[in-house]
Order: structure tokens, then C-alpha cells, then sequence
């Protein structure tokens, strides 16, 4: 069995071209050559910690639908971080009681085409362009998007000027104190793992308005190598919605999943991670639900539960291969050999 990562919603759910007609189809991203990491599992090489699945309440037995269109991820992000700003912006508590409470801090994933500049702006300009969530008042609140270089934020302005006059933009390595202090929320677009200082500097500095973690340039498995202080700080943005697509591919078919969470209430406690895959079944739905997961999962748990899954339905279950060919469809990055 093989389990990819796609960089682009898989199948019914790969995504559109912003330019061509509407369609349920996405153009394809460009063809580039994937590195190529490869463990062929007999026995298992570790012990996985446990993973806990929630209580099958009734609340939890209807599942966040998978988006199929990018469209449709782009809103379900949007709607979810609407949600979840709405109330710490109109908080009107005194800024002495804001200071002793925790800093709101949340976290968006959603897959890109590729890994340049340019689909980086336009997926920050679909998602944040829109979002204009009201403080009291009726005013919009005042938007900061912090760029990973200079490169992102040139194309971001020259490509794509509707921003709206409550979007500034600013840069991660030069952000200006007078920018932080301007805004009433901050996003960070793709910060990569060498900025980690710079990035909790900022954050730090916003206290205690709320701040975005979006699209961050490592994986989820990477932060398992951060040091403690890094690993607390990033485990400090609760997400508010993550897809991320997969293909599972047996010795004998091949099957699409859905890793998802999607928080639309604020009820981070209560929203699972819902791990889908295809329904072979005539009359069932599009995908079922494999395992609802109250923290969020590895590649290697999802391997594994995913093995379980085509071994308990295949009549060849001695062995399987996985082959990742791609790290992460969030960050778009790939393995180095």
C-alpha cells in the first residue's frame, strides 16, 4: 500500500484554476519530480502513542463535509477564522484584563497549487481579501498579513491590488513596530522554521490581539523535532480548520482520503479530527468516516490506521509499501532526498 500526500485536493476535489470557466475540476499542478522516501513495514518499527477517539455523541456523528472545490476550502477557512476572530475583536474588556488572559492565537492549513510566490498571494487574498470581520461599530477590523520575504509581499502588491483599505501588509523580517500597533489582528503568511524567533517576537509584541498562523512552512511531524520552547509556542495555535488530501493506493486499488478538521462554533474542545476515506459501497455516501481523533495525528498514524483499514479488506495483508512523494499539501514543500 501506498499513501501520497497530494499537493491539490485529491479527485472530485482537485482545484480550480482561478482563470478558466467554472467546473468541478481543478487544472492540474505542474508536473515537478518528486523526491521520493520509501519504508517497507513487515512489523511495526515503533510504538505509536495511542491515539484516542472522541465519544460518538450526536453532536460528533455529523461530519464536516470535505470541501470539493477549492472555493469551497477557501470558504470553509474563511468562515471558520470569521468565527473565531468575531470574539476576541469585540472584546470589551479593559487592556489591563486582556493582558492577564491568553493571547488568541489560531492556525489555518489549506493546500496550494505549488510552492511560489504567486500562489501563495492568491490564496491569501481569496481567504483574508473577504473575510472584513466587523468590531463594534460596524468598522472592519484592521488586517496586518506578515510576509515570509520580500519576495511574497512584492507579488501580493503588484499582482493583486484589491485588497481593501483595512488590509496592511508588512514583512516578517522588517516588521515595523508602528504596523503591530496599528492593527487590531495579524496573520502569518508561511513562516518558515528559520523565522521561529522573529515569528513569536511578533506575536508577542500583538499581545493581546488576536494572531494567524496560516499555511506555516514546516509539517505537522517536523514540530516533534522543535525545541521545547519552539514546540510550546506553535502547539499554542489551536486550528481552526486543516485538509489535507491523501491517496491510498493498495496492491490492488487505489483509494482517496481526507484528514479534516473544520472548528465552525469555537468549540475547539469539542471538534475532532476526522479521518475519511472513499465509501466503496453502491449506496453509501461519497466518503466515510474511518477515525474521529481528539488530537491531531502523524503521517505515521495516519500510515498506520490506513494499512489497518486496506489489510482488514485486502486478501494480501504480509506486507505493504508506503511511498511518500510528497511532504505536506499544506506547505507544498517535498522530502530532500
Amino acid at each position: 500500500m501506498a499513501l501520497s500526500l497530494l499537493n491539490s485536493l485529491p479527485g472530485k476535489f482537485a482545484p480550480k484554476s482561478p482563470h478558466p470557466p467554472p467546473s468541478r475540476q481543478f487544472a492540474p499542478p505542474l508536473q515537478r519530480s518528486p523526491s521520493h522516501l520509501s519504508v517497507l513495514l513487515r512489523e511495526p518499527s515503533r510504538q505509536l502513542p495511542p491515539l484516542r477517539s472522541s465519544s460518538p455523541t450526536p453532536a460528533a456523528e455529523a461530519s464536516p463535509s470535505p470541501p470539493s472545490s477549492r472555493e469551497e476550502a477557501v470558504s470553509q477557512a474563511r468562515s471558520c477564522l470569521g468565527t473565531a476572530l468575531r470574539k476576541p475583536l469585540n472584546n470589551s474588556a479593559p487592556l489591563r484584563k486582556l493582558k492577564k488572559q491568553r493571547q488568541p492565537r489560531f492556525r489555518a492549513e489549506i493546500p496550494v497549487v505549488d510552492d511560489s510566490p504567486g500562489s501563495l498571494a492568491r490564496l491569501a487574498f481569496d481567504v483574508f481579501s473577504g473575510l472584513a470581520v466587523p468590531r463594534k461599530g460596524g468598522a472592519p477590523a484592521k488586517l496586518l498579513l506578515v510576509w515570509p520575504s520580500t519576495e511574497e509581499e512584492g507579488v501580493a502588491l503588484q499582482e493583486l491590488n484589491d485588497w481593501g483599505s483595512s488590509t496592511a501588509h508588512a514583512q516578517l523580517d522588517a516588521v515595523a513596530s508602528d504596523a503591530l500597533s496599528s492593527c487590531d489582528a495579524a496573520v502569518f503568511l508561511a513562516p518558515g522554521r528559520s523565522q521561529m524567533e522573529k515569528l513569536r517576537a511578533a506575536a508577542d509584541a500583538l499581545d493581546p490581539k488576536p494572531v494567524v498562523l496560516f499555511n506555516p512552512a514546516w509539517s505537522f511531524d517536523e514540530e516533534e523535532g522543535f525545541a521545547a520552547g519552539a514546540r510550546g509556542f506553535v502547539g499554542s495555535f489551536n486550528v481552526v480548520y486543516s485538509f489535507t488530501g491523501l491517496e491510498v493506493r493498495g496492491l490492488l486499488s487505489k483509494k482517496k482520503g481526507v484528514l479534516l478538521r473544520c472548528v465552525q462554533g469555537g468549540r475547539f474542545g469539542g471538534e475532532s479530527w476526522v479521518l475519511m476515506v472513499e465509501d466503496d459501497a453502491p449506496e453509501g455516501d461519497d466518503f466515510k468516516v474511518v477515525s474521529r481523533l481528539k488530537r491531531r495525528p502523524t503521517i505515521g498514524e495516519v500510515e498506520t490506521m490506513l494499512y489497518n483499514l486496506m489489510a482488514a479488506n485486502s486478501p494480501v495483508t504480509k506486507s505493504a509499501r508506503f511511498l511518500r512523494e510528497l511532504v505536506s499539501n499544506v506547505t507544498g514543500r517535498k522530502e530532500k532526498q
